[in-house]
This record gives C-alpha cells, sequence and structure tokens, in this order.
C-alpha cells in the first residue's frame, strides 16, 4: 500500500464518520484559537512597549554619567583604565575613544552645555533680541549622523571647514528661534516672551522674533565686571538645521549646537576675560551619548561601560522589566490555551479509540489480505494527525477573524452606531489595550505557522495510543467480530 493510498483512505474515513469528526476538530480549533490569540495579546503588548519607549527614548542609545573608578578592561583588543587603581575613571575624550573602539558601538559623542558662561546671543537692531548662551550644546561634529540625526535642511558642522575668524558654525532647531526675548519690553510684559504654539487673538500662529536660519546673530561674552567690562562676540553661521527627535534627547527641539572644540574655545576666552577659573573647561565630560548598533547588544555594550566604573542609563532598562511582566503574562495565558489543547488531544485519543472499535473486522480483514502492521499504524496515525491539522487551519483562521475585529472594535462599533471609544473596556478585559494607536492583537506569519505544526503535532501523538491498540488485535477474532 503505496502512501498516497494511506492518505486516501484515511481521508475517506473520516468522511464516513463527518459528526463525530467535526466534533472533534472543533475541539482543536478552540484550543489553538486560544493559543493563538493568547499569544498575539502578549505580542501586541511587547509591540506597544517598544513603541512607547522608542517615543521616550533611543532603544540603541546610551548615557554614560562621570564620576567612575578606573578598573582595567578590554573590548575589542582595546584595554581600557588601569590596574586596579583607585584614580576616578575620567570621561574625557580619551576615555570617548576608547568608547568608540568598543565592540557593537556605532559613535559616541559628549553632550557639553556652558552653564558657566557669561553671555548672550543677540539679534535685530541693536542686539533687541536676545538670549542666554546657555542655550547652546557641544557635540562631536562627526557623530551628529551617525547617532541617528536628520537634517532638515543645509549641512552637518564639519571640523575641516574654514568660517572665517571669530565665525562659529551652528546647527539650529525648529524651535531655536522661540528661546529669543524682546528686550526692549519690561519683564512682567507678555509681549517680552514667544514661546511655540502660541497664537495671536484670531488663532494664527505667532513666529518667534527671530528667524535664525536667516537674520544676523551675534554670541558676545562678557566679564560680568561693571566697573571694567570685557566683552568678546563672535557671529554665528547657521549651517543647517536639525529634525527634533526627543527621543534622543530633549535639546533637539531648541538648541543652538556647536562643535564641541568651539564651545570649548569659548569656555578659555570667558575664563580669560573673567580671569576664573570656571571648572568646566571641557577636559571632561559630565554626560556622553554611546550609539550601539542593534538594540540587542545594548545590554552587553552598558555592561561593559559600567564595568569600567561609569554609571550608565538606557531604555532597555525599562524594557527589560516590562518584557518579563509580559513574558509571565504569556506564559499564564498560554497555559490555559494549551490546557484546552490537551482536552482535545483526549477528545482526538477517544475518536480514534471508536474508530478502532467500529473497525475492528475491517482491521482483520487488512491483516489477512497480508498488509503490514506498520502500515495500518501510519494509517491511525494520518487519520488523527489530519484532525489535528484541519483543527488547526480551522483555529488559525478563526483567530485571524478575532484579531482582526479586536484590533478594530472601534470602527466596527461605530459603523453600528455603537460607541467607538473602547479603550476602557478593554483595558478591563486585561490591560491589553495599549493606546496610541497601538494593536490590541498581533499574529505574525511564525506563529501561524508553529500553531499549525503544535495542532498537528497534537493530533499525532493523541493518535499513538489508539494506533498502537489496532496492531495488537488479533485478525481472527477481529473477522469473527460483528
Amino acid at each position: 500500500m503505496k502512501i498516497s493510498d494511506l492518505f486516501a483512505l484515511a481521508a475517506r474515513n473520516l468522511a464516513r464518520r463527518k459528526g463525530r469528526t467535526a466534533l472533534t476538530v472543533i475541539g482543536v480549533a478552540v484550543g489553538t484559537c486560544l493559543i493563538i490569540v493568547m499569544i498575539s495579546f502578549g505580542l501586541a503588548m511587547n509591540q506597544a512597549n517598544e513603541e512607547m519607549l522608542a517615543s521616550w527614548g533611543d532603544l540603541t542609545q546610551i548615557e554614560v554619567y562621570g564620576g567612575g573608578m578606573t578598573v582595567a578592561y578590554s573590548s575589542g583588543g582595546v584595554m581600557i583604565g588601569g590596574s586596579g587603581s583607585d584614580e576616578p575613571a575620567k570621561l574625557d575624550d580619551e576615555m570617548i575613544e576608547n568608547f568608540r573602539k568598543m565592540d557593537h558601538v556605532v559613535t559616541a559623542t559628549p553632550f557639553y552645555q556652558p552653564y558657566s558662561l557669561n553671555g548672550t546671543i543677540t539679534a535685530g537692531n541693536n542686539g533687541r533680541y536676545s538670549t542666554s548662551v546657555s542655550n547652546t550644546v557641544g557635540v562631536y561634529s562627526d557623530a551628529l549622523a551617525e547617532m541617528g540625526f536628520t537634517l532638515a535642511d543645509g549641512d552637518w558642522l564639519s571640523d575641516t571647514g574654514s568660517y572665517g575668524r571669530d565665525v562659529i558654525p551652528v546647527l539650529v532647531c525648529e524651535q531655536t528661534g522661540y528661546n529669543f526675548e524682546d528686550t526692549r519690553k519690561s519683564y512682567s510684559s507678555p509681549n517680552r516672551y514667544r514661546w511655540y504654539g502660541q497664537t495671536d487673538a484670531l488663532g494664527n500662529l505667532l513666529p518667534p522674533f527671530v528667524d535664525v536660519e536667516k537674520d544676523d546673530m551675534t554670541l558676545t561674552l562678557t566679564n560680568g565686571d561693571t566697573e571694567n567690562p570685557k566683552e568678546k562676540s563672535y557671529k554665528l553661521k547657521v549651517v543647517g538645521s536639525i529634525v527634533p527627535d526627543t527621543s534622543k534627547g530633549w535639546w533637539t527641539q531648541s538648541s543652538f549646537i556647536m562643535r564641541i572644540q568651539d564651545l570649548k574655545a569659548l569656555t578659555k576666552e570667558y575664563e580669560d576675560l573673567a580671569k576664573v577659573d570656571t571648572g568646566s573647561s571641557g577636559s571632561t565630560y559630565d554626560t556622553v551619548y554611546v550609539k550601539v548598533d542593534d538594540m540587542d547588544n545594548v545590554d552587553e555594550v552598558d555592561k561593559a561601560i559600567q564595568d569600567i566604573g561609569f554609571s550608565t542609563y538606557s531604555m532597555t532598562q525599562q524594557r527589560e522589566a516590562m518584557q518579563e511582566q509580559v513574558n509571565q503574562l504569556m506564559m499564564i495565558l498560554g497555559c490555559l490555551a494549551a490546557f484546552s489543547l490537551l482536552v482535545a488531544a483526549l477528545n482526538i485519543i477517544n475518536t480514534m479509540t471508536m474508530a478502532i472499535y467500529e473497525r475492528t473486522r475491517e482491521i482483520g480483514i487488512m491483516k489477512v489480505l497480508g498488509c503490514a502492521l506498520g502500515k495500518i499504524r501510519s494509517m491511525f496515525l494520518i487519520e488523527s494527525g489530519f484532525i489535528g491539522l484541519i483543527g488547526g487551519v480551522v483555529g488559525v483562521v478563526v483567530s485571524l477573524l478575532v484579531s482582526f475585529v479586536l484590533n478594530n472594535l472601534s470602527l466596527i462599533l461605530a459603523l453600528f452606531g455603537g460607541s467607538g471609544d473602547m479603550s476602557g473596556i478593554l483595558s478591563s478585559l486585561g490591560g491589553f489595550y495599549m493606546g496610541g494607536g497601538s494593536a490590541v492583537s498581533v499574529v505574525p506569519v511564525w506563529l501561524v505557522l508553529m500553531a499549525l505544526a503544535f495542532s498537528t503535532v497534537i493530533g499525532l501523538v493523541a493518535g499513538i495510543l489508539p494506533a498502537n491498540r489496532a496492531v495488537k488485535i488479533s485478525a481472527l477474532e477481529a473477522i469473527r467480530h460483528e
């Protein structure tokens, strides 16, 4: 008997008992559907968490803070730090270069703000509009593109470009112009300030006082001495603007972005003007951003930096905690769904056992005609496998339909005149609804294939016991069986 004959015979046998086969298939379909839907809830929660964390911050970015202790550490063939030294680890340019040489690190850049500088950036007639020089940040110019920033227009800062004497190139952001105040208005006057999103009486958006991409701007440092004032001025040259990306930092919305060497030079100039030591000349940094090539490698790089002695922060720390909660929930839901498949497996065993009892004479005739025992066993296993496969297909179709309905429930209810807002109800069903447009149920292709394979295997396993019973039946007794 060929394998094709076995499949055809198994199909005919199942078709002869349509009612019993259908009930058994329904049991498998229910179990398969529950498994897919339950796991899809967990996948949707993971996806929603990823989206939420991505909106909070770059998942491949690590913030490194100074103040650690130097230890010996090797990464990618690079030796970092001393050997058992108690000397504080310095978050300086040399250390940043070591970060860049680590495995899986794309780039690294310091984040430097000149809070100690006394100066202003002015624009307009006689410097009418002014903002503090503290609204500037210094970074490595060659790191911006690799960090994932995007130019809105213009060019990136260049370390090799010649911009002229006392000219400082800068990048601006979407809201940089709103930093400026009208110094001709009193501090108590609302007309002194403009903020992003402000509208006039007609609801029209008010532009900033200064168009930073077109207007001339001057950065002036002062020594703060009223009796013997000294100043040093520089012209700011806007070379481009970047697209705001709060996931990488709030400062991408409204700062002036400078090359780190320009901010260091400004700090040195201010110290010479004011005859002071600010203690923040840029030789060491408070914060450094490290960009990792893949989210899955963040933990490894994070631990490597912590081993050097620095404290770090990354969004993966929150991600791991959220994933652990979701995995626990998925395990509970998966166990509940698997229990329903266990019941379906028992139903398959019962169905196949009844089939063997009803077909005892048929089995005896097959044996007398010389059919191999393995073929008889295979026939019953194929039948039980068919039940599992068909039940799996039905369960997959139903689960896809359920997923579609859940993901579009608000729209469906709205079409039938019901309330379109189902977030409260879905949240009460177990917190699966995360808001923000996230799907309630996510069914990837691998989950469908896994469910089909699992249901088929369940059918095959459930058919082993009845199939073994079938081959043990005596041929003579089976022929005499009525």
